[in-house]
């Protein structure tokens, strides 16, 4: 998954879980920041790809390292609840839940060592994709958005989709005098 694929989904799940949750429960209020979403649902590869690929590169050589453990999510979780619970402001929780989508979506499952970094020893599995960080990028791009690699392009086109409505109602609640990009 790539940058799409990751806010898009993301953003989708998000706004299902909220909606659910405000007809289950229609006396509380969910307000949630989609921008918060947006950027949780990045956080993970913002902190471990420079950090990875570029700055431990010759250590560990791998875009999934800390910030892709289940520690590095439940660490924030905490420090969102906590913040929640003394200021309510929900910023940081839903920056912990967007990011924990993003751990989900890249199947981080699938590689038990980064997932339960520290529980199953210190080191982290290397990439398959070798080479400096700019050979990384170009294998990274040429995977997302060619129809061959289905998997990860079928998730840019989805998040694209989804990313493109949330863009459309945003854009229609704060410019309500515009229509189909027309001023009226």
């Amino acid at each position: 998954m790539f940058i799409f694929g990751h806010i898009g989904i993301t953003l989708g799940i998000v706004y299902s879980v909220t909606y659910f949750l405000a007809h289950l429960h229609p006396e509380k209020r969910f307000p949630i920041d989609y921008r918060w979403v947006a950027f949780g649902a990045l956080l993970p590869d913002m902190i471990d790809k420079p950090l990875g690929r570029i700055v431990l590169a010759e250590t560990i050589g791998s875009g999934r390292i800390f910030a892709h453990t289940l520690l590095f999510g439940i660490l924030l979780a905490f420090a969102g609840y906590s913040l929640y619970r003394r200021t309510e402001d929900s910023k940081l929780f839903v920056l912990a839940g967007a990011s924990f989508c993003h751990i989900l979506e890249d199947q981080v499952w699938k590689s038990p060592a980064v997932l339960f970094w520290p529980l199953s020893g210190w080191s982290f599995p290397r990439d398959h994709i070798y080479g400096n960080f700019f050979e990384y990028l170009t294998v990274v791009f040429s995977h997302a958005y060619n129809p061959a690699y289905t998997g990860v392009f079928t998730s840019e086109i989805i998040g694209f989709c989804i990313t493109a409505l949330f863009v459309g109602s945003y854009t229609r609640q704060k410019f309500p005098g515009i229509k189909d990009g027309v001023k009226v």
